[in-house]
């Protein structure tokens, strides 16, 4: 019988990180352990008020439905094992995601293989991790480019001198620019910032525009210079083909559409439309970021500096050093918490 245990922690940031929506200091998180013959398998889920996501919602769900999770057994597949409590958690994707990762590694230490190994892919090819600038005075982020150098900085704007700030983060490096607006843009400003930002080394530009905003998502599309990304847009599996012929490419995030199982499924619907594939994190531990890692064989982009920005890492996994990833030497996501 399998055993389930939830970890609480408050993950500290480093610096305050804002986006165009807040500002956030520390991120209360849950990891859910399961564990079976000697082997414990991590999962993340991380509080986040835009996506209704909160500790206390977390563990009220999980006590409800322990008894079936307890009860799996061990030689259920991942997927038919998401098919079944999906239903459970259709509301609350962020704890669904942390069920499905801590099961999927769980399932692929029994086997004695990593996740990727057990998808059947390949690693030698996979993209370097962008490092990404909070909303801040110019001052301090450039202060930040300057102590984190990183050949790929992913910039949080949604100011009305957002142009201003890329000139001057230009000034200081030649990194790869991405931006990313959170729905802080007009689609006026967009295409203007657009035709500014490409002459500035601007590799894309993700969701510039609000969510509910499909018609401007539309205009964007077909009149922007530089590619769009859909995030927002972007969180379960219906939405891939919503997306299609409104954005260039899409960033799929494991919380907001449930775990590493749909995660990976989008991703080969987007690249079966000819989509740019992203994957995205919140600012979640070192559990959360190399569930991720095994995503990488399908991605053209990937945002998974999450546990970078944290002063406190409760956990252990990949490693990343100036956005190249190294694999754990542990079998399934190869995460661990600190204590174990």
């Amino acid at each position: 019988m399998i055993k389930l245990t939830v970890h609480s922690f408050n993950l500290k940031l480093t610096h305050p990180f804002t986006i165009s929506r807040g500002t956030r200091t520390v991120i209360p998180n849950i990891i859910v352990e399961l564990q079976y013959d000697g082997k414990s398998g991590f999962g993340e889920a991380t509080e986040n008020k835009y996506y209704g996501a909160s500790v206390k919602s977390f563990k009220t769900a999980i006590e409800k439905h322990r008894p079936l999770i307890e009860e799996i057994n061990i030689k259920t597949k991942p997927k038919n094992f998401w098919n079944r409590i999906a239903p459970l958690f259709k509301n609350n994707t962020f704890l669904l995601c942390a069920i499905d990762e801590a099961y999927q590694d769980l399932y692929t230490q029994n086997l004695g293989v990593k996740l990727y190994e057990y998808w059947n892919f390949k690693i030698e090819s996979i993209p370097m991790t962008s490092y990404t600038i909070g909303i801040d005075k110019v001052s301090k982020m450039l202060a930040k480019i300057k102590e984190k150098p990183w050949p790929i900085y992913k910039i949080k704007l949604g100011s009305k001198n957002d142009v201003q700030i890329i000139q001057a983060l230009r000034k200081e490096t030649q990194s790869i620019f991405r931006v990313d607006a959170n729905g802080g843009w007009t689609v006026e400003e967009t295409l203007k910032n657009a035709i500014e930002m490409k002459s500035l080394g601007v590799e894309f530009i993700e969701q510039p525009l609000p969510a509910s905003d499909w018609q401007g998502a539309k205009q964007v599309f077909q009149k922007s210079v530089l590619p769009i990304i859909a995030d927002e847009s972007c969180e379960k599996e219906e939405d891939i083909d919503k997306c299609y012929g409104y954005f260039h490419g899409v960033n799929v995030k494991l919380m907001k559409c449930g775990g590493l199982t749909p995660a990976k499924k989008m991703l080969e619907k987007a690249k079966l439309l000819g989509l740019k594939t992203m994957a995205g994190c919140m600012t979640e531990s070192s559990i959360g970021i190399s569930a991720i890692a095994h995503l990488l064989p399908l991605l053209d982009y990937v945002d998974m500096d999450g546990a970078l920005l944290l002063s406190n890492n409760p956990a252990t996994g990949i490693a990343i050093e100036k956005g190249i990833i190294t694999f754990s030497d542990k079998k399934g996501i190869g995460g661990s918490l600190i204590h174990q």
